[in-house]
């Protein structure tokens, strides 16, 4: 592995995913990922900035960083970039009223929002709400506005819990995209402006940071569009059976990437302590 020096000139910050890097969510709260404890703590004592991006969206941000600290993470609410409040901002300034397709503990991010007759639709990972019922009533709101607007809170094919792979957003998003015969705009990764954002509440610009995720599209593929430099970690879903892998008619090839074995391995052999 490339020396500290080669691999990371001239970068003065991280950007780190939090399900499947930092933790494996679950029931009780999940378990942290062997070694990420002591990694963010000597990513914090180094001189690299660091800021949380993730498309979590089962969980305020208020309660992710509950848990997370609860879990033994250095972590803070101010250093989350999540899209649940970045959507929030997008609706104010629209004058959008979202119909809600999402999960019941994201639900407080959205107290300040007007729902009354719905102009839009947003869709998160809403779990068990993904029902047929719930479903169809979005695809209804959206056939009867002129103008229709989906919102979705990334788009995401799966991540992992303790329990195994579960079914993120983007499947459902895809589904009304395509009954529909619209195209959602994202808010999250690997959307370039939510990057931007994160950028932006760092100070940097994108060639001064490096994006570490376990999701090869939504982290590495996103960050790297963005200009920055992108490392994939070998936990969380991270799997070489992963279809984006492996060459497929019809299937666009995964993006290249560097990977670690994760994120401890990475911070005790390349961040130098300071």
């Amino acid at each position: 592995m490339a020396a500290w020096g080669e691999r990371l000139a001239g970068v003065r910050g991280v950007l780190l995913d939090i399900s499947g890097v930092l933790y494996d969510g679950g029931e009780g709260g999940g378990a942290p990922i062997a070694g990420s404890v002591e990694a963010l703590a000597r990513l914090k004592r180094s001189q690299l900035k660091v800021r949380f991006c993730t498309n979590e969206s089962q969980k305020s941000r208020e309660d992710l960083v509950g848990m997370l600290r609860r879990l033994g993470f250095d972590i803070s609410e101010g250093e989350v970039t999540a899209p649940a409040p970045a959507t929030c901002l997008i609706l104010k300034e629209r004058g959008l009223r979202p119909h809600l397709l999402i999960h019941d503990g994201v639900r407080s991010e959205f107290d300040q929002i007007d729902t009354s007759n719905p102009n839009c639709v947003v869709i998160a990972d809403a779990g068990e709400g993904f029902s047929y019922q719930n479903m169809n009533k979005a695809f209804q709101v959206l056939m009867e506005l002129e103008n229709p607007v989906l919102l979705s809170l990334g788009k995401g094919r799966y991540y992992k819990e303790t329990s195994g792979l579960m079914l993120d957003v983007g499947p459902y998003m895809k589904a009304l995209e395509y009954a529909c015969g619209i195209e959602a705009e994202v808010v999250g990764k690997p959307s370039p402006e939510f990057f931007k954002s994160a950028l932006r509440e760092m100070g940097l610009e994108a060639h001064q940071a490096i994006m570490i995720g376990d999701d090869i599209v939504g982290d590495v593929s996103g960050a790297q569009r963005c200009g920055m430099r992108a490392l994939q970690v070998r936990t969380g879903k991270f799997s070489m059976r992963d279809p984006i892998l492996v060459p497929r008619p019809g299937i666009e090839p995964a993006p290249p990437a560097v990977e670690t074995q994760s994120l401890n391995h990475w911070t005790a052999r390349e961040v130098p302590p300071f």
